[in-house]
């Protein structure tokens, strides 16, 4: 196992525990509608984002699959990691749900597991496919436009 290996595996080990700090307990929450619109922009980009890019082209690990093919279509026109993207709001939405300030400090640090996996899944991207440093300059990663 390399280096880059074993720090893509914590870094997947990280955001699952952070997940599960999110939504545990399992207590009822205070569903506002900014929380509920958070939620729903959530589903609609995992969904959207999951019907361009098919389970089995991507990998949980930071670590591009050997037969997967770069994806620039639907949601990743606008950005690179429509599914991180997706995971943070559903996390945002869990913060304001549950109102407390310890959510919000989990929201930060899978933010920068997020940001962390992504730095080390381009550095693979970008000697896999040719072409992505191109769409790299042209697609912010997480805020289309912004970030």
């Amino acid at each position: 196992m390399t280096r880059a290996d074993l720090i893509g595996r914590i870094l997947v080990a990280a955001q699952f525990a952070l997940i599960g700090w999110l939504i545990w307990p399992l207590t009822p929450q205070a569903w506002s509608p900014p929380a509920l619109a958070l939620l729903a922009g959530a589903a609609g980009l995992g969904l959207w984002t999951i019907f361009h890019n098919r389970p089995g082209n991507f990998n949980i690990r930071p670590e591009p699959k050997l037969t997967g093919q770069l994806v620039t279509g639907g949601p990743y026109r606008y950005m690179r990691n429509p599914m991180y993207s997706a995971l943070l709001l559903f996390a945002a939405a869990e913060v304001l749900a549950y109102q407390d300030l310890w959510k919000l400090a989990c929201w930060l640090t899978l933010a920068l597991v997020l940001l962390a996996k992504v730095i080390l899944e381009e550095r693979a991207l970008r000697a896999q496919f040719p072409g992505y440093a191109a769409y790299a300059k042209r697609v912010r990663r997480f805020i289309p436009g912004v970030f």
